[in-house]
């Protein structure tokens, strides 16, 4: 989580996440959510398509579909073949590029920006966004999209012990797209411009 920011600050774009991880199972699901928190710490959130309680963007990877595209993967946009299986090895610490869906916010001086690493599907704090009756699950953050099918997610391999690796050469970092703030054209600007093409036109 950031400190408080220092003034309004627009993220606008795709974003990317790198991370180190092990685990102590052949597989493991990570869940990236990025968040907005007032200065009391109330955490902002929207309404999406469906839910009333959307963070600001999420994120999703299988440990063993890291496999990228080199030639189609970008800086802000990894792109992975699942093609290929690779199973984790107990202990062993792998490299993995996550791409977190893109968004567009301004966020207000003196709130905070926070990533979060979870095992499983966002869950707001809040009051529950109520269920509707053809949706099997209550609106908790993630519509009625989410991970949680036994079938899906073995609890003997997606019930491991997941551990983040830092430092010792290994950079984990979260790429925002921060859009600078533009700057207002001094008076006069713009004709001094116009008179200095006007000037080259006479001399010819």
């Amino acid at each position: 989580m950031t400190a408080p920011l220092g003034e309004a600050t627009e993220i606008t774009g795709p974003i990317a996440a790198k991370l180190f991880a092990s685990s102590s199972t052949s597989d493991a699901d990570f869940f990236l959510i990025v968040r907005v928190f007032s200065p009391d710490m109330k955490e902002v959130v929207f309404q999406g398509a469906i839910d009333p309680h959307t963070p600001v963007a999420q994120g999703w990877l299988r440990a063993s579909h890291r496999k990228l595209d080199r030639k189609l993967s970008l800086p802000y946009r990894p792109y992975h073949t699942h093609d290929k299986k690779q199973p984790l090895k107990k202990g062993e610490v792998v490299e993995l590029d996550i791409e977190i869906w893109p968004t567009s916010i301004v966020v207000p001086a003196g709130y905070r920006v926070a990533l979060t690493i979870r095992g499983k599907d966002y869950e707001y704090g809040g009051p529950s966004g109520g269920r509707l009756s053809n949706f099997k699950n209550e609106l908790t953050g993630c519509g009625p999209f989410l991970h949680d099918d036994p079938a899906d997610r073995p609890p003997e391999i997606f019930g491991g012990t997941t551990t983040l690796h830092f430092g010792g050469g290994r950079s984990s970092y979260l790429m925002l797209p921060i859009i600078p703030e533009k700057q207002p054209e001094k008076r006069g600007a713009k004709k001094k411009v116009a008179k200095k093409k006007a000037a080259k036109i006479k001399k010819r």
